[in-house]
């Protein structure tokens, strides 16, 4: 099957069918000496030759090329694993293409250019890691431009108790989950401002929970789609807001211009190594700072008739890297590799998402509602998984990086 795909107005051949062929004539070398510029993205398409997997590699950085190229407004061409071949046509293609960008880019030059090597490393880990459980979380944060929905107007989940204590409710992009106690509800983030009467409201009286009773909300992080109902919620019910002082900073400076959203009264703050108790639960706070600078992770017990599991969740995590800046995303690696190490040492075995999109959260609420009694949970994953599950996470953003130059 042979598609074609316009760009610089030409037609281009995207052949399905044939791999890439190893040839001694298009060594790494050779491309280096007639391509590398300031540009230098062509380079990245014949440095992946002695990689383990040769034509998933060349694919992967022609995609990782063409969109570099795409981004700096050089062409508009883009193009994706599921779509295109790994043909030895379509990298001819490329090179061709990029040859011709990198002669046309003249001052518009990309930093130190993409480090071939560890996209393709970082890559080939992340999906050594993630095995069948998490390709999803690969193909989602790996991709540059991952479909991150229609956010506040995603289709709502039904409300549902995932575990003895633990609830959630919202989105299948953004949820609010309440951890019960003894003493009362401990909620993580808010949801949507605008939809507490809507959304937040109705999933609670739902479940049965009363809000009276709500004691606690902790933000993971200060962004309008997790804080949004804390205010709403302090005002009509008295509730304690938490959050890293970092993110109450953002959230204040935030709180002004035509799109402004007025934030909850400062009140606790978030701060690493803490926790938060209420009657017999208590949920520790790690600090996960990139995504924003007060963003927090999250680390809990829940009950699963007489198993005590422990849930993790990551609370600041970037969906779309190509949009940060390189040095949050920097202190966002370093930030996995704290949760990774804290939540290794409180056995985390449940992995949740305040973002859903990319950890296979609906295909695990369709198991729980089949789930017979006694049968394996669907959301605990395992101890050794979600340190899995992290690692792709950062994984991705790494290739991310080497995409830049700064890996």
């Amino acid at each position: 099957m042979v598609a074609s795909m316009s760009a610089f107005g030409q037609k281009m051949p995207l052949v399905h069918n044939s791999a890439p062929q190893r040839d001694s004539g298009w060594e790494g070398d050779m491309a280096s000496r007639r391509f590398t510029s300031r540009y230098s993205e062509a380079n990245t398409c014949f440095l992946l030759r002695d990689t383990q997997s040769v034509e998933s590699a060349l694919w992967e950085v022609a995609v990782v090329t063409i969109h570099k190229t795409k981004d700096t407004g050089e062409i508009g061409m883009r193009s994706s694993r599921e779509t295109y071949g790994r043909s030895w046509e379509w990298l001819m293609a490329a090179v061709l293409l990029l040859a011709f960008v990198g002669g046309q880019s003249g001052a518009q030059g990309v930093g130190g250019g993409v480090d071939a090597t560890a996209v393709a490393r970082h890559m080939n880990i992340a999906r050594e890691r993630a095995g069948s459980q998490w390709m999803s979380a690969v193909d989602f944060l790996c991709s540059e431009e991952p479909d991150v929905g229609g956010r506040d107007q995603a289709p709502m989940i039904e409300p549902v108790q995932l575990f003895d204590n633990l609830f959630a409710i919202g989105r299948i992009s953004t949820v609010v989950y309440a951890i019960t106690t003894s003493a009362g509800i401990i909620l993580i983030d808010s949801g949507y401002e605008g939809q507490e009467e809507s959304v937040l409201m109705p999933g609670l009286a739902q479940l049965d929970l009363d809000p009276s009773n709500i004691k606690y909300v902790i933000i993971a992080h200060g962004h309008r789609d997790h804080f949004g109902g804390a205010k709403y919620l302090q005002d009509r019910f008295g509730v304690r807001v938490v959050m890293a002082s970092a993110d109450w900073d953002l959230v204040e400076q935030a709180a002004s211009g035509s799109d402004a959203l007025p934030p909850p009264t400062r009140d606790l703050d978030a701060v690493d190594g803490m926790s938060i108790v209420l009657g017999d639960t208590e949920v520790n706070i790690v600090a996960v700072p990139g995504h924003t600078p007060g963003a927090i992770g999250l680390v809990f017990p829940v009950q699963d008739g007489d198993s005590t599991h422990v849930a993790g969740l990551f609370g600041g995590t970037v969906l779309i890297a190509a949009r940060m800046a390189e040095e949050p995303l920097q202190q966002y690696v370093r930030s996995i590799a704290h949760f990774a190490e804290v939540s290794g040492e409180m056995g985390v075995d449940v992995e949740i998402q305040n973002h859903p999109n990319f950890d296979g959260m609906l295909e695990k609420l369709a198991e729980l509602e089949r789930r017979e009694t006694g049968a394996p949970h669907p959301f605990v994953v395992g101890e050794a998984a979600y340190q899995d599950f992290l690692n792709v996470i950062s994984e991705c953003t790494q290739s991310e990086l080497a995409r830049r130059g700064a890996g």
